[in-house]
């Protein structure tokens, strides 16, 4: 029994659904030719939640995945990520190496997306198979819904931050309670998206895109007309400060696809047929060009401007007449990200065993986002929070990112959806006691050994005894995949094609 209560869904009694016109010789009523099924879907509200989704209700193509990232990946967080790595103290080349580098974990964010297609339920049912139905829900609690609302909160501030300017701009003196209404605002037009569900999502992430780019290409000639592409600072790192600046930078850049253990959520209604490698590939380049050019824009605007006031920095290399533009573009950006990570904590919500609907769900994530965002415009320092959430988040996203991989890799992406949804103690994956051992002690290892290695909010004694350098990263990625490969070694035959993998 699934946690959710569906929404209505239309059928073929619904007027909307076969509409009908008057011959005009007649005047007899004749059927008009009924909207496709991706039209049907986008004009209502999604009822599926984390129910499996059935062959019929299946449809699209892999290559609508790259503009859903693409939208999600060109905004103002990645934009002031890749100007702190030059702040730290890198020089230009080191930062542009940090974001390849970084925005190469991509690929996993692909990998975890095979998932989708091949059950027709979202990530945060497949996990099930991982962590047992009731771990999972401690999994989901965490790592889907309070990671999200975490994110969800660092780029309605970052949003709101710009929308505020723009406030500004029309002749609205700041304050506040102006900032209090952008946030809601922001958060409100976000929801939208997010509510109306994934039919909607792929309709309109194309063109949100392509404006998107329009956009950043204007501040991509105003940038490199300013940068200073031989920039070294003052003081170049060296030795172990300088390992230890590359290290917590990556960290921050790879927090960015490693926070969307999720990916099959936008990949589940694929048909099943649909090509493996092209579920990887667009979702992997969705992510990781835009994410490049973005992040390195910032590295780039740093070597010309203060981007520890990314804002009035950029604005003054920036055209006048596009200033503003620029700024909308920064909110609609946040928009797309948004609307993808609240959609995917709904989901997580209802996996938790909370008996809402999705679209309901959804709403729950707006209120404590948007409580977050108002504590960090209001009572912290935005740059400060967002890259000590960022590079802390990495200690449990590393790990079970790592983990759902492998268990894509060993059960060589074979699920039974309708299996995964089943929560009763008869489940093929209630494990004992509701737990699937191996995968919850492989999470705790991995997430051990990544807190022992950090060095952000406070420093892990192997962190301090590296003198700072931060390994949280490949520590908790690598002990939990061996781990989990370890301990599922004696159930390696029923991972196998062909058998009925548990």
């Amino acid at each position: 029994m699934a946690s959710t209560i569906p929404d209505p869904v239309p059928g073929r009694h619904d007027p909307a659904y076969a509409p009908v016109e008057a011959a005009p010789a007649t005047g007899a009523p004749r059927p008009v030719e009924a909207p496709s099924a991706p039209e049907r879907a986008a004009a209502r509200i999604e009822a599926h939640g984390i129910d499996h989704i059935p062959d019929a209700d299946r449809r699209g193509r892999p290559r609508e995945l790259f503009a859903v990232w693409a939208a999600a990946n060109v905004n103002y967080l990645s934009l002031l990520a890749g100007g702190v790595l030059v702040l730290t103290g890198l020089t230009l080349a080191q930062a542009l190496a940090v974001i390849v580098a970084g925005n190469l974990f991509w690929l996993l964010t692909g990998v975890l997306a095979l998932s989708g297609p091949a059950s027709g339920t979202p990530s945060e049912v497949i996990t099930r198979a991982i962590y047992g139905v009731r771990g999972n829900r401690v999994n989901n609690a965490v790592v889907g819904w309070a990671i999200s609302v975490c994110y969800f909160a660092l780029n309605l501030a970052a949003a709101a931050s710009a929308a505020t300017a723009l406030v500004e701009r029309a002749g609205i003196a700041p304050g506040d309670g102006v900032t209090a209404a952008v946030v809601v605002v922001i958060a409100a037009l976000t929801l939208v998206i997010s509510v109306w569900g994934h039919a909607a999502i792929m309709k309109l992430y194309l063109p949100i895109t392509l404006v998107l780019a329009l956009a950043f290409a204007v501040v991509a000639l105003s940038v490199f007309g300013h940068a200073d592409l031989s920039y070294r600072p003052a003081e170049p790192l060296g030795g172990t400060a300088l390992w230890a600046t590359l290290a917590a930078g990556l960290a921050l850049i790879a927090s960015g696809p490693l926070s969307y253990t999720t990916s099959a959520d936008f990949s589940r209604y694929l048909p099943r047929t649909t090509s493996k490698r092209a579920v990887v590939g667009w979702t992997a380049l969705g992510g990781f060009v835009p994410s490049v050019v973005v992040c390195s824009l910032g590295a780039l605007a740093a070597t010309a401007v203060d981007m520890s006031d990314p804002q009035t920095g950029l604005e003054s290399i920036l055209p006048g007449w596009f200033t503003s533009a620029f700024l909308l573009a920064l909110v609609l950006g946040t928009i797309a990200i948004n609307a993808l990570t609240a959609y995917s904590a709904g989901l997580a919500l209802q996996a938790v065993g909370l008996r809402i609907r999705r679209s309901y769900s959804v709403l729950v994530d707006g209120a404590a986002a948007v409580s977050l965002t108002l504590y960090a415009l209001l009572v912290s320092d935005l740059l400060d929070t967002m890259s000590d959430v960022l590079q802390l988040t990495v200690v449990l996203l590393g790990p079970s990112t790592a983990l759902y991989a492998t268990d894509i890799l060993l059960r060589r992406n074979r699920y039974d959806g309708p299996a995964l949804t089943d929560e009763s103690r008869g489940s093929r994956f209630w494990y004992t006691g509701g737990v699937h051992l191996p995968g919850a002690l492989a999470l705790t290892a991995g997430v051990a050994a990544a807190a022992l290695c950090v060095d952000t909010v406070y420093t892990g004694p192997v962190a301090a005894a590296l003198g700072g350098v931060d390994l949280s990263l490949p520590a908790g990625m690598l002990v939990a995949c061996g781990c989990y490969a370890l301990l599922t070694r004696p159930r390696r035959d029923a991972l196998r094609p062909g058998r009925d993998a548990a």
